[in-house]
């Protein structure tokens, strides 16, 4: 399975800062110089395939290994770009580029597995390969590597990938991020044959259902408030730019903290309630499937929810990876009906959903959200008994660290090394 190991990069001299720049500046002038070619031959109706002379111009500088790289880099956007196009329902642009020599070009690389070494410890480093060009310019030995302290630690061990580096401009930090192929251990497959069904929304961020008969609701709406005072405040400041403006550096600085605080509940909320799971011996995991687009509503609080906060494809990504690594299977079902059908009587005509609450005729009375959960799971296992629900759900309340439990402290994961206190 592939994962990505994230640290800084840090140079050990003002020389080293400024050779690394460079190199970054010419792997985005490189990227340009390609992506310019292959555009002007698209649009002319050529084969984009053939960019002969940009390997010549900018080994020097990136060495063989880069360069080579980041034209094959190009290529793979490219292909993308074209499988998009014979999909009628895509309406794709060309690759775009990495900024421009006037305004600054997006300071980036991508380092092939054999053009650099990383050494974990004590004095943990990083060394990368760079062209002769800069070698000879920065006084650097025929064989010498550039080398860079490294701020981390590596969280994943296998074969690595194509090494990416990126300068972060607001925080003037070099961030690398490392690709591995880590093998699956068998022992990390949950014991049992349990399933598990998951409601996701944004008021309640993950509604579950299993057939153990727990149930689980992690809350989202303190979630979505704060990311919602995040936005008034970069609204305030935009409205307080000069005329010609765009943007500042707090405001974009913002942006990047709104981002990073929904990811970082996110994340920790599908890793706390895949290892509940496991414990109680789940093996599959159903979600329901909202890949389609969500419709304008007539609430501008409601569209911000849908289309500014909520990010489906990143959740159920990190849902994949996460279940990936207990040897938890993940399936994608439709959902249509599911929060409007009494999980008792089985009819839609006759409930009645005000805010979170279903009702039914029929006299049953349930949290809409786990109501959605449990009808998903119903229809995975068709005539398979489920175990009785738990009187009541454990709920879980984001306090910025970990999801805590506001309601039976007992039903924690029982390993309590296992407590989630991620940092940003």
């Amino acid at each position: 399975m592939k994962r990505t190991n994230t640290f800084e990069a840090i140079p050990q001299t003002e020389s080293d800062r400024e050779l690394l720049l460079r190199f970054l500046d010419a792997s985005a002038a490189c990227w340009n110089e390609v992506n310019y070619r292959r555009r002007q031959r698209f649009f002319e109706g050529e084969d984009v395939w053939e960019v002969d002379g940009v390997y010549d111009d900018y080994v020097g500088v990136l060495g063989g290994a880069t360069a080579q790289a980041m034209i094959k880099r190009n290529e793979s956007a490219w292909q993308s770009f074209f499988a998009l196009l014979d999909d009628p329902s895509e309406d794709p642009s060309p690759p775009g580029y990495w900024g421009n020599e006037e305004d600054g070009r997006t300071l980036q690389t991508y380092v092939r597995n054999d053009a650099y070494d990383i050494q974990w410890g004590e004095r943990s480093r990083l060394d990368i390969r760079v062209g002769q060009d800069l070698k000879e310019e920065f006084e650097m030995g025929y064989y010498e590597r550039l080398r860079l302290d490294v701020r981390g630690n590596p969280h994943w061990d296998g074969k690595s990938g194509r090494l990416t580096i990126e300068y972060d401009d607001i925080d003037d930090t070099f961030r690398v991020y490392q690709p591995v192929t880590v093998a699956v251990d068998p022992g990390s497959e949950s014991a049992g044959d349990e399933i598990a069904a998951l409601d996701l929304g944004v008021n309640t961020l993950v509604a579950c259902s299993t057939t153990t008969g727990r149930r689980y609701l992690y809350h989202g709406r303190d979630l979505f408030e704060r990311f919602r005072e995040t936005t008034e405040e970069i609204a305030r400041l935009r409205n307080q730019l000069e005329d010609g403006q765009n943007t500042s550096r707090r405001i974009r600085r913002l942006y990047r903290t709104r981002s990073r605080r929904r990811d970082h509940a996110v994340d920790a909320c599908v890793r706390d309630l895949v290892e509940r799971l496991s414990d109680c011996g789940i093996r599959t995991v159903v979600v329901g499937d909202l890949s389609a687009d969500f419709p304008v509503t007539g609430s501008s609080r409601a569209n911000e929810m849908v289309h500014n906060f909520w990010s489906y494809g990143e959740l159920t990504d990190q849902l994949r990876n996460v279940c990936e690594e207990q040897g938890i299977t993940v399936e994608s079902r439709s959902e249509a009906g599911t929060s409007q059908q009494c999980p008792d009587c089985g009819q839609a005509e006759r409930t009645c959903r005000h805010q979170s609450t279903l009702t039914c005729a029929c006299g049953f009375e349930g949290h809409a959200d786990l109501v959605a959960s449990r009808n998903l799971l119903t229809r995975r296992i068709d005539n398979r008994t489920i175990a009785r629900p738990m009187a009541r759900p454990v709920r879980f309340q984001w306090d910025n660290h970990e999801w805590r439990s506001t309601t039976d402290a007992s039903q924690s994961p029982t390993n309590s090394a296992r407590t989630r206190k991620m940092s940003l």
